[in-house]
């Protein structure tokens, strides 16, 4: 060894789990803690859904009419909903900006555990994605949202959230992983995410589209997502395709095939990355 080359950071003592949770955490912080710093990272949680709330509510929310609620209480939810869908970009940037920066090269020379960096990711995403919901639920409570929840409600939608939260941060790791750049992911999410979350019964009812975008919203997974923070709510409950009248069980299905699928799939390619 170099006479001026350092010795390796000692690695952190104790059973390998609790280790890991302990690495999972001190890596969560560095990513919180850069957020003072570069507060615009914050744009996408915070200041985009309340231009979707002002332009549909206020500019198109006249024209679109929905038996049996207010439009604000058929809004909410589903700009919710958006909300959460959209957390994909801001974890599949976040980790396409490491990789390029060469942050995570610099984490495979200290003596952690590959599985927490990936951890910390999910983790830290998942709170910032939490601040954008406060933020929107917050604001449609100004506005005169009203949601209807009991207490079990309130706990099995919390749960629900939780999961959602989960997987997509997971389908966004991996897409940060997988794509050249933090320009890519957001590509990507645009041309994909994008229009899911407008079939998705998120603005205007699904069985008022022609057959080919109903079809596609009946199915698709942001929709049953969309359709649960209606149903534990108070909102109208969408009619349609088997997922839509049992949305709670749908999307507990979809969160389980994208961890089921992502999960394994980030690690591994994570971990090919970190012996090349």
């Amino acid at each position: 060894m170099s006479a001026h080359a350092l010795p390796a950071a000692p690695p952190l003592r104790g059973p390998a789990l609790l280790r890991g949770v302990r690495e999972t955490l001190l890596l969560t912080g560095r990513s919180l803690r850069a957020i003072p710093r570069v507060p615009e990272r914050l744009v996408d949680v915070t200041i985009q859904p309340i231009i979707f709330i002002v332009l549909f509510l206020y500019v198109l929310g006249s024209a679109v009419k929905v038996p049996g609620t207010s439009y604000v209480d058929y809004l909410l939810p589903g700009v919710l909903a958006q909300q959460l869908a959209f957390s994909i970009m801001g974890t599949g940037t976040a980790t396409a900006t490491d990789l390029k920066d060469g942050v995570v090269d610099r984490f495979r020379s200290l003596p952690i555990g590959r599985w927490s960096v990936l951890s910390a990711q999910v983790l830290s995403q998942a709170l910032e994605a939490m601040l954008g919901l406060a933020v929107v639920g917050v604001l449609g409570l100004v506005l005169g949202w009203r949601p209807d929840l009991s207490v079990a409600d309130a706990l099995e939608l919390g749960a629900l959230v939780f999961l959602a939260l989960i997987a997509v941060t997971w389908v966004g790791v991996l897409l940060g992983i997988l794509a050249r750049s933090a320009d890519a992911v957001q590509g990507i999410v645009f041309c994909v995410v994008f229009p899911l979350t407008f079939l998705a019964g998120t603005f205007v009812p699904i069985s008022g589209m022609a057959d080919v975008p109903r079809v596609i919203g009946e199915y698709n997974p942001v929709s049953t997502l969309v359709a649960t923070m209606r149903d534990l709510t108070g909102g109208v409950h969408e009619t349609g395709a088997w997922p839509l009248a049992h949305p709670e069980l749908a999307l507990v299905l979809w969160c389980a095939a994208a961890l089921a699928i992502c999960v394994p799939l980030a690690v591994r390619r994570f971990r090919r990355m970190s012996v090349m």
